[in-house]
């Protein structure tokens, strides 16, 4: 087996969000696989205890910010470089817009091959004009030095070649995956209030807002709804339900860390959104046998199969999520068909197995093809 020496590169590991598991996962998973794990973060702080626990070594960058700062990026670039002087990698994998730049620039003056995985482009569709205009150049001069692009969607795939971002033979895609567990519990729904659960951060580009409208219009159903998250804008949520006098219908429990036994007791799972790349919420409500409700965004319909396994609406469409989820909410019967479906499609194609076995398999192609130029120049 050729075993490999991995630097894995990402601006924050001090959250837990859908880039973060991804790196978690990913890493450990090389790292039992018999790979050589390193991992490199922005800030000093890693919560991801079972990476460590693994012997994976964590670097901390403390120039690597989310913020475009000049000053700060030519400094994250310095200290990269000299940590992978250090390690001398085989590969360096990045992650997330600023990683990605500045990963990849690093990587490639030492000439080092570099792959960066794009959990959803920072120039899709619903970012803000002046953010997609300049992340746009910027991705289309790093990826002039890119050696090899993992997108988690077709549609992001497609995205980097319509807007020239990306010869076509440099992106591929790998949809996300995420560890199956035992669901047995979940395929059954008890005879009581339907709940509606949504994983997400209270902030850009989540809508739980949207969602708590709609539900305000469906007062004379019964439901109940759990929000597990925290952020900037959960005080604008909290003062709507108060307004609305929906206190003891909705529910705002934090940051969390059982959010698969959440999953277990509610009935349908929603996420609304402006973009997204391909969510691992999502995923981790299909093995969970829920019934999902999305915003049609990003790569969520290649995970939604609308009627399916679940909705798709238009995000800026309100009359159609009322409809869906009067659907979903009267009856327990298209629930669980659908929560079956979801299940299903979750087996088939978005297990952690099946996403790590093409990204090992990447990996080792960008390799096989920089030995190959190498030889080529010699």
């Amino acid at each position: 087996m050729l075993t490999i020496k991995i630097v894995q590169v990402i601006t924050q590991m001090d959250t837990v969000g859908g880039a973060q598991i991804h790196v978690r996962d990913l890493s450990v998973g090389l790292a039992n696989s018999g790979h050589e794990v390193y991992l490199v973060a922005g800030g000093t702080k890693n919560i991801h205890s079972v990476i460590e626990a693994k012997n994976i070594d964590v670097i901390y960058s403390h120039s690597l910010i989310r913020k475009l700062n000049i000053k700060s990026d030519i400094k994250a670039i310095i200290e990269l470089r000299k940590i992978l002087k250090e390690i001398q990698p085989d590969l360096v994998a990045t992650h997330s817009s600023k990683a990605g730049i500045v990963g990849r620039i690093a990587g490639w003056s030492l000439r080092i091959p570099t792959v960066f995985t794009a959990h959803g482009w920072s120039f899709t569709d619903g970012v803000p004009a002046p953010k997609k205009s300049m992340y746009k150049f910027f991705e289309k001069v790093i990826g002039l030095i890119s050696d090899g692009v993992i997108a988690v969607s077709e549609y992001d795939r497609e995205l980097a070649i319509k807007h020239k971002v990306l010869p076509e033979h440099k992106v591929h895609t790998i949809h996300n995956g995420v560890h199956d567990q035992n669901v047995k519990e979940a395929m059954v729904y008890p005879k009581e209030t339907p709940t509606i659960i949504m994983v997400a951060r209270f902030a850009a580009p989540k809508r739980q807002l949207q969602l708590l409208k709609a539900l305000n219009q469906l007062r004379h159903i019964q439901w109940k709804v759990s929000f597990a998250g925290d952020g900037p804008l959960l005080h604008e949520a909290k003062e709507f339900v108060k307004q609305a006098n929906l206190c003891d219908r909705v529910e705002f429990l934090g940051n969390r860390d059982d959010i698969t036994e959440l999953l277990h007791k509610s009935s349908i799972f929603a996420l609304l959104s402006d973009w997204e790349g391909l969510p691992l919420s999502i995923l981790e409500a299909m093995r969970c046998g829920l019934p999902i409700l999305a915003s049609n965004v990003g790569g969520v319909k290649e995970t939604v199969y609308d009627s399916k396994n679940g909705y798709v609406v238009s995000k800026n469409d309100q009359d159609e999520l009322v409809k869906k989820l009067t659907l979903l909410l009267t009856s327990t019967s298209l629930r669980l068909e659908m929560g079956r479906k979801g299940r299903l499609l979750f087996e088939e194609n978005f297990t952690f197995e099946k996403m790590y076995n093409e990204t090992d398999s990447f990996y080792k192609v960008i390799l096989s093809n920089q030995e190959t130029t190498i030889q080529t120049t010699y």
